[in-house]
């Protein structure tokens, strides 16, 4: 379908900030960015050089601008301002304090560029939008904040870490490649230690401190680090049938909200309501212990040692309570 002349126009102004906002862009990206055609963004190219904006092409590479050349800075449209902000919430909910008061100002810059009406909207908006994480609050103090520094700069940092299993702390110095949040923060880092890569929770982060001393920078990335880990763990397919009349509404519902925390990968239905569920886990007693409160309601398809191990936190809940 052609562009609309204010389709276009719309693209041709986010690629202004785009090329203001990255060193080097390419045409393949900029067309998935855009969902078009990479015919159409060297179009776009094409106009943006033909209205004086100075663009340098890399044969092979990609494009950017002109060293030091810049356009008055581009109005948030209200819907930006209105995602910033949810941001800002999440931001003080889910990273450390330091982060938070950085956030903050930038949104209060953010604010002060808005137009009246926006600011208005944008203050009415703000009680409204809340995080509520009160199960788990990010109670570990400032470790984010100098772990982005020590990533940015690949400086090395000094750790006394507490062990998940045992309580006892080890003093670690680490080469940290990346921060990434699932239940919490985590910063992934080859560990000087260990002579190898090693995932830390900033929660069991009793003490840090940012050295002087740099590192060379790794190749290694997260995905890197996952894709690693998923080799060296071997995975073990589990299927389940649940039958969702059989348990409470609410139970139902946190099975469902939860499943993508232990390893699900599809569901199955099936033609008299049930759902089979496949699961990819490396620890069958770690599932068994989630599974433990849908029982009325699985049917474990997949391996048969997954039933002895509900057995056997069945058999313990009911010589506790019985």
């Amino acid at each position: 379908m052609p562009d609309s002349e204010f389709t276009r126009l719309s693209r041709l102004v986010s690629l202004l900030t785009l090329l203001q906002s990255k060193r080097l862009l390419t045409a393949t990206e900029l067309a998935q960015r855009f969902s078009v055609s990479t015919r159409t963004i060297y179009r776009d190219m094409r106009t943006l050089e033909q209205a004086g904006v100075p663009l340098v092409t890399l044969e092979g590479r990609g494009y950017t601008l002109l060293e030091g050349y810049r356009l008055p800075p581009i109005l948030f449209t209200r819907e930006e301002a209105i995602a910033l902000l949810t941001a800002e919430k999440l931001t003080r909910q889910r990273t450390d304090a330091v982060t938070a008061v950085h956030c903050q100002t930038a949104m209060d810059k953010l604010r002060s560029a808005l137009k009246r009406s926006d600011r208005d909207h944008l203050e009415t908006l703000t009680p409204l939008i809340e995080v509520l994480d009160s199960a788990r609050p990010f109670s570990y103090p400032n470790t984010y904040e100098p772990l982005l520094t020590a990533i940015s700069t690949h400086r090395v940092v000094h750790l006394h870490y507490q062990a998940a299993e045992s309580g006892s702390t080890s003093i670690r110095s680490i080469e940290p490649i990346g921060l990434y949040l699932s239940q919490h923060w985590h910063v992934v880092a080859y560990c000087r230690l260990r002579q190898s890569f090693r995932d830390f929770r900033l929660d069991r982060i009793q003490q840090l401190t940012l050295a002087t001393e740099t590192f060379s920078a790794r190749p290694e990335t997260l995905q890197d680090y996952w894709a690693t880990e998923a080799k060296r763990r071997s995975k073990e397919k589990v299927v389940i049938r649940f039958r969702r009349t059989e348990v409470l509404p609410a139970l139902a519902q946190h099975l469902l909200d939860t499943r993508h925390q232990y390893g699900w990968m599809h569901d199955q239905s099936q033609t008299d309501g049930s759902v089979d569920m496949t699961f990819l886990v490396g620890s069958l007693p770690y599932l068994a212990t989630w599974l433990i409160p849908y029982a009325s309601g699985v049917t474990i398809l997949e391996p048969p040692a997954l039933q002895q191990h509900l057995r056997e936190l069945a058999k313990r809940v009911y010589e506790h309570w019985c």
